[in-house]
């Protein structure tokens, strides 16, 4: 099934509008699993098992396995994910940015090795290097548009030639002759609603992926009020607030009840249709 496809109808089955992340640190694991990389997977593991069906998408983040060495781990996660939850689609988050046969490399990466549904990339490379992931029919492919760091600013806050600001230019690339297959969507930054709206009516139907709820100090009603549309699916990104609700052996309980609530949250503050 393609990525946007798979999208809504995990977004319809679980009445969700919530992406859990998984950026497992084992300084913050709980009990004897404390400061142990080996535990990356069973960390994850108990994360998604509490979690499956209040989800519409799990966002594993690549570095956070890297850095410990633990590639084989994600490799098992993506695999347990595919197992026991195959309706929910999982966003390799990379942010990759490059080129020609490394690009392509990158692509084989994401979609071949780990089996995931979309990836992020930063896109400020052009379209040739975000093309090589479009080779893959059904894949979604998520762009860096306007991020919830305060510094992306620098960047896409900068206006052109024409007044419009970067990122508003990306979005209208991303929304039309980028998006060839319908396979693009956009990240944009819950720390910024105003942009969201604006991103929003830029792109009215690309999926937007919204960090930043939770730990980094996002507004559910306002990211929702400013996102949400019944033909433009959002994926809210809640990865701390969730994972280490709990810093004891009942973590796996902890982080249901606060994804539990971050949904109802969020559907609440969906408009009426």
């Amino acid at each position: 099934m393609p990525f946007l496809d798979q999208l809504r109808a995990a977004q319809r089955l679980h009445d969700s509008m919530l992406c859990v992340g998984l950026d497992p640190e084992p300084s913050r694991f709980p009990g004897a699993w404390k400061g142990d990389p080996a535990r990356i997977y069973d960390f994850c593991a108990a994360i998604v098992e509490a979690t499956k069906d209040l989800v519409c998408a799990f966002k594993p983040q690549i570095a956070y396995f890297a850095a410990h060495r633990a590639e084989d781990q994600l490799e098992r996660l993506m695999a347990l994910m595919k197992r026991v939850a195959p309706h929910v689609p999982v966003i390799l988050d990379a942010k990759r940015g490059d080129i020609g046969s490394t690009a392509e490399q990158y692509a084989r990466e994401a979609f071949e090795r780990y089996q995931a549904d979309a990836v992020t990339l930063s896109p400020f490379m052009g379209f040739d290097s975000i093309e090589p992931y479009l080779q893959y029919a059904g894949k979604g492919v998520i762009l860096l548009c306007r991020t919830s760091n305060p510094g992306g600013s620098d960047l896409q806050g900068q206006a052109l030639a024409d007044g419009s600001l970067l990122y508003e230019h990306l979005a209208r690339l991303a929304a039309g002759p980028w998006n060839r297959n319908g396979q693009i969507g956009l990240v944009v930054g819950a720390t910024f609603p105003q942009e969201i709206a604006r991103v929003r009516a830029l792109a009215p139907t690309l999926p937007l992926l919204i960090p930043g709820v939770g730990a980094q100090g996002g507004d559910a009603q306002a990211t929702v009020q400013a996102g949400w549309r019944p033909d433009g699916p959002i994926i809210v990104n809640s990865s701390r607030a969730v994972l280490y609700a709990s810093g004891r052996e009942d973590f796996a309980v902890a982080a249901r009840r606060v994804a539990q609530t971050t949904r109802q949250a969020l559907n609440q503050a969906r408009p009426a249709s």
